[in-house]
């Protein structure tokens, strides 16, 4: 085990990407943020993105200040806006409990809104370098290659994998954590899902997946659908709110009396999606408190 810690650590050391909230200095709440649009979203869209936002918000107490509307329109098109939301209100409970500082320990952390185990121990770890077992896809299945044979993880996270997550975990501090990105970025640019590089794998003789003659996996994975989804409806719904400062008539997303020339209503009347799915859509919207319905129309939360 020393071995693999110490080739899977060294081979990070020398091939990690530069990313901005990896650097030294960077702040918990850089971290926060970044962890949170990093949830199903890939880094290259989540770049550019968090950039703006710490440019515009440096601090939780900056974005707390703003309306939850500017968080909605800032997040443009990463998805998975009840993000958004979550971090809005992390950063009004972060500006008046904790004095605008990202608290540093896992308990405080999994208090705030939109923050689950992982997040939790991500920046618990990553921003204050406390000593955290992080646990996120990558390494999920860099582990079940690795040390359980298997192609890929289970489909749901079980117990069992954080247990053995735990008991793999260096002994030292310091190589624990650094332990948990080098294996993250392992599984983001080496032990990837569909194509793995094993040949440019540090750990290539220790796999136990590689041993095992690379067993196919023992279900067939399904990706998250998009085209022709609720989801997909909801954006396109979303986009023409974020273009918007007075409400939008309810019309507007249910008929086909989309105005000429408006990409945003162009690209709704273009899915086609029929007026149930239109319904189903803007009722997910407001149940989930990311549009509101006023007398004159529907627009986004204040």
């Amino acid at each position: 085990m020393q071995e693999i810690h110490q080739q899977i650590n060294h081979w990070y050391q020398r091939n990690a990407r530069d990313l901005p909230w990896r650097r030294p200095g960077v702040s918990g709440w850089a971290v926060m943020v970044s962890e949170f649009m990093l949830q199903q979203t890939p880094v290259v869209r989540v770049l550019p993105v968090w950039e703006q936002w710490m440019h515009r918000w440096p601090r939780p107490q900056d974005l707390a200040a703003e309306p939850l509307s500017e968080a909605l329109k800032a997040w443009g098109r990463l998805g998975y806006p009840r993000r958004a939301m979550r971090l809005h209100a992390a950063a009004i409970e972060i500006t008046t409990q904790y004095n605008g500082e990202v608290p540093e320990t896992e308990q405080q952390l999994r208090a705030l809104p939109g923050v689950g185990e992982y997040t939790a121990a991500a920046i618990a770890c990553f921003a204050y370098g406390q000593r955290t077992v992080v646990v996120d896809t990558n390494i999920r299945r860099v582990h079940a290659r690795l040390f359980g044979g298997m192609a890929l993880p289970e489909p749901n996270p079980r117990a069992s994998e954080f247990a053995r997550a735990k008991q793999v975990q260096p002994e030292e501090h310091s190589s624990a954590n650094l332990w948990n990105i080098s294996v993250m970025e392992l599984g983001a640019l080496i032990c990837t899902a569909r194509s793995p590089k094993c040949d440019a794998c540090p750990v290539y003789e220790h796999c136990a997946w590689i041993k095992a003659g690379q067993p196919a996996p023992h279900y067939a994975p399904k990706g998250q659908a998009w085209k022709g989804t609720d989801r997909q409806v909801r954006g396109a719904m979303m986009a023409i709110l974020r273009a918007h400062e007075e409400p939008v008539l309810r019309e507007t997303f249910l008929t086909d009396l989309a105005l000429q020339g408006h990409g945003d209503y162009i690209a709704l009347h273009k899915l086609d999606a029929p007026l149930e799915q239109r319904e189903r859509a803007l009722a997910g919207l407001l149940s989930d408190g990311l549009a509101l319905a006023e007398e004159a129309g529907i627009r986004l939360p204040s």
